[in-house]
């Protein structure tokens, strides 16, 4: 199914719940118990490459959890920007060979691997209730303070936080960037710490889950979801209670605390983070902000002509686009 909203409509929609009233105090608080210094550990890599220095990073979460990034630094005496690189949905991060182009762009580049997923960060949470295949219900029946997605973000927030206070990074100039679960990370990196500057993301993940129940079960990303419902609460009789946990991790919820500017890309024939969940993100922004609209492309690989805008976007490059939005 595609998104049954009309184009038109999107362009004003905001989603079908408000942000809880105590949402910014619940982020507030979950900061505040993050230690005041992290335990990591930065790894030289020998790559033998004459022009960047190569690291493993590691840190440990709240919850003794094991994080794990790939960190690429451009050699200078220069202080440098710095790109977030988030990956998608049960994926891992981008290998050391495609994350070199940032260095030839004067920028670093960190990428995460997320916990629970594909990669080398290792999960140590323990969750009640079904957890047969998805992250998003993880955690809900227990409440917010139990949500897979509340400990994924105050990862992203650790990270920020480790590598803008490397005495080579420029702190003043991180950046974020990602598609799918890399968007919604991007935009939760932005929203939790303000020192993120700029953000670009690609049809971003985990928005306005009224709005994906609504328009049904379309690919694996959600499958948990709605399995949840059909397996353990065919009567939907705690889909409010459910719904109001989410929300607590909804990315249109917390698109108002994003200061950067943003740039987002949504593809019209998204049938998994579908449009309108996107819209709702874009239209709560109120940073500076454009959005750009591509007819033919689904949930799926952009390709050469938007990554390489999108990498003129993070090396400060002035490329002309016509926003539209």
């Amino acid at each position: 199914m595609q998104d049954t909203m009309p184009l038109e409509e999107m362009k004003t929609y905001r989603g079908r719940q408000e942000v809880p009233e105590d949402f910014d105090q619940f982020w507030d608080e979950q900061i505040e118990k993050l230690p005041s210094s992290y335990n990591y550990k930065l790894t030289p890599q020998s790559f033998n490459l004459p022009n960047v220095d190569c690291y493993e990073l590691t840190f440990e979460s709240p919850d003794k959890s094991t994080i794990y990034a790939k960190c690429i630094f451009p050699k200078t005496e220069s202080k440098f920007p710095v790109v977030f690189n988030f990956h998608g949905y049960m994926g891992q991060s981008s290998d050391w060979a495609t994350l070199l182009q940032y260095p030839a762009a004067g920028l670093g580049v960190v990428a995460m691997d997320v916990r629970g997923q594909s990669g080398k960060s290792q999960d140590k949470s323990i969750y009640n209730g079904n957890t047969v295949k998805g992250h998003i219900i993880r955690g809900a029946i227990e409440g917010r303070e139990k949500l897979f997605f509340k400990d994924v973000y105050l990862d992203v927030y650790e990270l920020v936080e480790i590598i803008a206070g490397l005495p080579q990074v420029d702190d003043k100039k991180l950046y974020t960037y990602g598609g799918s679960q890399g968007g919604a990370l991007s935009l939760v990196a932005a929203a939790l710490n303000p020192k993120i500057s700029f953000t670009a993301v690609i049809y971003p993940f985990l928005s306005d889950f009224k709005r994906v129940l609504e328009l049904g079960n379309q690919d694996e990303p959600y499958d948990e979801f709605f399995r949840y419902f059909k397996f353990s609460d065919p009567f939907h009789t705690t889909e409010a209670q459910i719904l109001k946990t989410l929300s607590y991790i909804d990315i249109k919820n917390m698109a108002h605390c994003i200061k950067n500017p943003v740039k987002l890309i949504t593809g019209l024939e998204d049938k998994i983070c579908f449009p309108s969940t996107q819209f709702a993100i874009y239209n709560r922004l109120e940073c500076d902000k454009e959005m750009f609209l591509l007819p033919e492309y689904g949930h799926e690989d952009m390709h050469v002509h938007v990554n390489d805008v999108v990498l003129n976007w993070l090396s400060g490059s002035q490329i002309a686009l016509k926003t539209q939005m």
